[in-house]
């Protein structure tokens, strides 16, 4: 990838609040709504405030970010495969890439499964409770004209191609706009350069639109979060709230599980580094992503690790860190599994194996088409809900705790980018055909001896 592109993957600045005022709504709204569940319960009293007041507050912000969602996954997901250039000449290093983020991310999502199912956080609420959250929920929920939605099988694979995609994007068919997406990525990339400058122009314009509307959105994130906890809590109390502790250690033991658990034998055993020496050396790309919630935001410091730090070909980490920014989001994909099959217990809705498949599948896809942002996860995730037939409204449940989860995911996505292009080093990869390999004796000075 050109240094040119490799800019225009940053996404714009961004001046929302900061982590503490996000986190500050969230504990007041949570406070709020059980102070208020205790002293009204279920009066009219009650019912007002969260009708006219919290509830319209709370819908009002979250279908800002929800609506930014069809046009930015077209961009990102269209824009990272089009990223890859002529794919005819990237051959066997564009695949290797590839496989391997596709292979690690498919680990990720299936961990989250194999967690939700174990400690299953959603399951305990009351049935009373089970069946408000319907009530509120399932009127809003958004159709979706595929029969056999939520089943893996022959029809699903079906419709995978979607007949008309502005249809399937208006009706939110995640499968068929993915599909669309790909395609058309796929078209750019293999059209000569001069035939598709302007349009990939436009892609990325119409890509740091969306991300300016999230950014002005995420301003009012501490209100929005203040909204959502106190509707849920003035209306569930307790029971959700416990709830909704089992979700969130559900999902960063499952992160911490694959960053100290899985990644130290991919390490050791894809590239020629020792475990601990690679998060010494790779631990200021790690906090910054941490503090910034952000793989587009920490993309700079992460290419300057890989180089400086880790001693990988400069080709390697131009094309790989980059990529990975866009594709190769691992901690998103378990935040995702893990999220659908939370909200579905919560709902009392059982999804089978097969539907979880498509669960996972689904996950993965997302996962690549996620914005690099503060919160990029959220906007992509309603339509995963919706492949599976759960209320896709009921991500406000969880929404107002996202911004310690997503600080917690990035962690995960960056130090998979960097695993990855230490993987590629390794394997002998660069994607410049013009350009001459490093030096292998450079890699040899920085790596420890094993």
């Amino acid at each position: 990838m050109s240094n040119s592109a490799a800019a225009h993957s940053l996404a714009p600045h961004r001046r929302g609040p900061k982590t503490i005022y996000i986190l500050a709504g969230l504990v007041l709204g949570a406070v709020c709504g059980l102070i208020a569940n205790l002293a009204w319960g279920k009066t009219a009293v009650l019912a007002n405030i969260v009708h006219y007041g919290a509830e319209p507050v709370g819908q009002m912000w979250l279908r800002a970010l929800i609506m930014v969602v069809i046009p930015l996954v077209f961009a990102r997901l269209s824009l990272g495969v089009a990223g890859l250039g002529d794919l005819r000449k990237l051959g066997r290093v564009g695949l290797k890439t590839m496989l391997f983020f596709f292979m690690v991310t498919t680990l990720a999502a299936a961990l989250g499964l194999i967690m939700v199912n174990l400690v299953k956080p959603g399951v305990g609420l009351s049935r009373e409770g089970r069946d408000r959250l319907l009530q509120t929920y399932q009127p809003v929920q958004i159709p979706l004209p595929s029969p056999t939605r939520g089943q893996f099988g022959i029809q699903t694979l079906i419709n995978v191609v979607p007949r008309n995609p502005l249809a399937a994007a208006a009706q939110g068919d995640m499968l068929g706009l993915i599909f669309f997406s790909l395609a058309f990525g796929v078209a750019l990339a293999l059209l000569p350069t001069d035939r598709t400058k302007v349009l990939i122009e436009v892609l990325r314009g119409l890509g740091d639109v969306m991300i300016v509307i999230i950014d002005l959105v995420m301003r009012a994130a501490p209100f929005g979060v203040f909204a959502l906890l106190f509707t849920v809590t003035a209306r569930f109390g307790l029971d959700l709230l416990e709830r909704l502790g089992w979700y969130i250690i559900t999902v960063i033991a499952g992160l911490a599980i694959f960053e100290f658990g899985v990644y130290p034998i991919l390490i050791r055993v894809f590239t020629d580094w020792l475990p601990w020496e690679f998060f010494r050396r790779t631990s200021s790309a790690i906090l910054t992503a941490f503090s910034t919630s952000s793989s587009n935001a920490t993309l700079p410091t992460t290419l300057e690790v890989c180089e400086e730090s880790l001693g990988l070909p400069r080709e390697v980490c131009g094309f790989v860190i980059p990529l990975g920014a866009t594709m190769c989001m691992n901690g998103t994909a378990l935040f995702e599994g893990v999220t659908v099959l939370f909200i579905a217990q919560v709902f009392g809705i059982h999804l089978a194996l097969s539907s979880q498949i498509v669960v996972m599948v689904t996950a993965i896809l997302m996962a690549m088409g996620a914005a690099g942002v503060p919160s990029g996860a959220i906007q992509v995730l309603i339509l995963v809900l919706e492949a599976v037939g759960v209320p896709g409204e009921g991500i406000a449940m969880v929404v107002g705790v996202d911004r310690l989860l997503d600080m917690c995911r990035t962690v995960v996505n960056v130090t998979g980018d960097m695993v990855a292009a230490a993987f590629v080093a390794r394997s002998g990869g660069n994607p410049s055909s013009d350009a001459q390999r490093e030096p292998q004796s450079t890699v040899q000075q920085n790596a420890p001896a094993l």
